[in-house]
């Protein structure tokens, strides 16, 4: 073990010597970033562009949270950590569950070996759903924006966090959500001085406004204050999303929606298949467990590449791939998914039956992600990095490496 570094799941990583704040911007499709910058609403990010990198990169499919966030957090695609989707189908215990327990993971953490080497380690997510994967086996101060009132030195590492902040407890439907991430990372670095800090917010924004609308613009002129304010303590930078996010609607306004249980039931009969949707998590308000991957378990005696011809030839799906396929393709592991990984069009999203979606609660044209179209995402450092190579391809879980091997 080298003095001045750490490895972590085959890759190696360098101490920091400034303090490093890594941000997860959910929902960030680039050109949230590019409309606000245009338009004047995010002076700092200007100049970070211009005085430092700034990449587009591709993150992990399917594109959600929790893969996207392990995959940054680990340095490794779900073959590796195992986290495949907000929600799987458990064929040990015969039941769906979500993927927000830690036993799931199968990879250690970048920031718990950081925190291991005595680094002083701080992770504030906006959503409880992912406190403790992000914070699991990792000594330091671990807590969500949703929970704020509830922490602990036991649990969270930290008391009093509204204090802290002087905010209150924000609605999990706000960007107030958010902006509790941002506000607590400033007041951290001002009190705290953490050594690396892991900020992760919520795309309830990015779901229900455009880029360039007004909605987005003041989300991102609101970060952009205070990521401004980090910068100016002296951190390094380093901000990247988890996935992009997309409009989901027929021409009339309305979502388009391939319900796939619905397919498979006029084709095989009624509760032979078993359709999992990842996108699921206990906050479905704002998108209707609706996204564009799904994993389909078929009957035994059904041939999968038989199956796999005819759903390929329903309008609005991009792609459909054998269980095996899929494993190579999108680097997932194989015994977490179903025999059949589907990924519906830009512009399109998979749905289980029509009558289990409750779309009550989209008060504007639906927003979503969790396919190959969501993939692009911004990788950005608030520093120059001459020495990287420019020509290899960029995923989102390099954000450590360019934060601790290129940027100090």
């Amino acid at each position: 073990m080298q003095a001045n570094r750490i490895e972590v799941n085959g890759r190696q990583y360098r101490l920091p010597t400034q303090p490093t704040v890594v941000v997860c911007v959910d929902g960030c499709e680039p050109d949230y970033l590019a409309q606000a910058v245009a338009t004047g609403k995010m002076p700092w990010m200007k100049r970070a562009l211009a005085n430092g990198t700034g990449i587009v990169a591709d993150c992990v499919v399917p594109t959600f949270t929790n893969p996207n966030n392990l995959s940054i957090v680990t340095g490794v695609p779900p073959s590796v950590h195992g986290i495949c989707g907000n929600y799987l189908y458990d064929p040990a215990s015969n039941s769906e569950v979500m993927m927000n327990d830690p036993k799931w993971l199968r990879a250690p953490t970048i920031l718990a070996a950081l925190a291991d080497r005595g680094m002083k380690v701080a992770v504030v997510t906006a959503k409880d759903k992912l406190r403790k994967l992000l914070g699991h086996k990792m000594k330091g101060i671990c807590f969500s924006s949703e929970k704020s009132d509830q922490v602990s030195v036991e649990e969270n590492g930290i008391t009093n966090v509204l204090g802290l902040v002087g905010m209150p407890v924000p609605d999990v439907y706000s960007a107030a959500l958010s902006e509790f991430v941002f506000a607590a990372g400033v007041r951290l670095m001002q009190t705290q001085r953490p050594d690396v800090m892991y900020l992760s917010t919520t795309d309830y924004i990015q779901h229900k406004h455009a880029p360039g609308t007004d909605g987005a613009n003041a989300f991102y002129r609101m970060m952009d204050g205070y990521l401004a304010q980090l910068d100016a303590a002296g951190a390094v930078i380093a901000l990247t999303a988890d996935h992009g996010m997309n409009a989901k609607v027929a021409m009339d306004g309305t979502p388009d929606v391939v319900y796939l249980q619905d397919w498979f039931d006029a084709w095989l009969g009624a509760g032979n298949t078993r359709v999992i949707l990842p996108i699921t998590d206990p906050y479905v308000v704002h998108h209707g467990a609706l996204g564009s991957f799904a994993t389909v378990y078929l009957p035994p005696g059904v041939d999968p590449t038989d199956a796999a011809g005819r759903l390929s030839r329903q309008r609005g799906i991009e792609s459909v791939l054998t269980r095996a396929e899929a494993a190579a393709r999108f680097e997932l592991p194989a015994d977490r998914i179903g025999d059949l990984i589907v990924v519906s069009e830009r512009f399109t999203v998979i749905g289980t039956s029509a009558a289990k979606h409750d779309l009550s609660g989209l008060d504007a044209p639906l927003r979503s992600h969790g396919g190959v179209s969501e993939q692009r995402v911004p990788l950005i450092v608030n520093r120059p990095l001459p020495d990287l190579d420019s020509n290899r391809r960029f995923r989102n879980f390099d954000v450590f490496d360019l934060a601790l091997n290129h940027a100090q």
